[in-house]
């Protein structure tokens, strides 16, 4: 099996992409990278089974309700003591308060931060990766799936906050590459050390192929409709170990 991971930026330059190529009991690192542009990256995941995304794939169904009503003036404001929780709506998707509830971890607001750049450059590529023009899954059951680096750390029980300080993510990689003994960074361990983007990249891959292997968060059937529109960000279920064959 290969796996991809994209760190998305909305500048080639910030994006990483990584490779891992899995076999039973061992995964290497087959390639690793910054300054991804669209062409790279559609190769990348249209030659993997699986491609771990570091960035929304959709917003919220309320924010896009609230834009389209907006433009015709039609916005209604909501009622008096209600304001934060109906902004928190217009700012979150299901997936994101799903994510909170689940690791205590905060997702950036697509609607509201600087990820929304990111994320028209993510729904180009899945134009891009759309065959014969049918939409891409949002919900992660595709050959694409949503992806969120710190929380997946923090479901492996690994250093989740402040390694994108200066010179930080290389004790990550330090203690990833002790509690999975059988990944090889190869001649990319480098960059990883010295690049959290290129780091990143590493991570969506792996948390790819736990999605993969339906080891991964997916959504129940209740929450399939919202997937489908706004994304899933698949959280791994399981311990790192588990993602390679005994």
């Amino acid at each position: 099996m290969i796996t991809v991971g994209v760190d998305l930026a909305a500048a080639d330059e910030r994006s990483g992409l990584a490779v891992v190529e899995w076999s039973p009991g061992r995964a290497v690192v087959s390639d690793a990278s910054l300054g991804a542009s669209d062409a790279e990256i559609i190769s990348a995941v249209r030659a993997s089974d699986k491609a771990g995304i570091d960035c929304p794939l959709g917003w919220p169904a309320a924010f896009v309700s609230f834009v389209a009503t907006h433009e015709h003036g039609l916005v209604s404001p909501p009622p008096p003591g209600a304001g934060a929780m109906w902004r928190r709506r217009l700012a979150y998707r299901m997936t994101d308060e799903v994510v909170r509830a689940s690791t205590g971890l905060i997702p950036m607001s697509v609607s509201a931060d600087r990820i929304g750049h990111a994320a028209f450059r993510a729904a180009g590529l899945l134009s891009l990766l759309s065959p014969d023009g049918a939409p891409l899954s949002r919900a992660g059951d595709g050959q694409v799936v949503e992806v969120y680096p710190a929380a997946s750390l923090w479901g492996w029980g690994l250093t989740h906050r402040g390694y994108k300080r200066a010179g930080l993510a290389s004790d990550l990689v330090s203690s990833l590459l002790t509690a999975a003994p059988w990944l090889s960074l190869g001649s990319f361990e480098p960059l990883c050390r010295r690049s959290h983007d290129a780091l990143d990249a590493v991570v969506a891959a792996l948390a790819a192929r736990a999605a993969a292997t339906d080891r991964a968060t997916r959504p129940t059937a209740e929450q399939l409709p919202a997937a489908a529109i706004e994304g899933w960000i698949a959280l791994p279920a399981g311990p790192l170990a588990d993602l390679v064959d005994p």
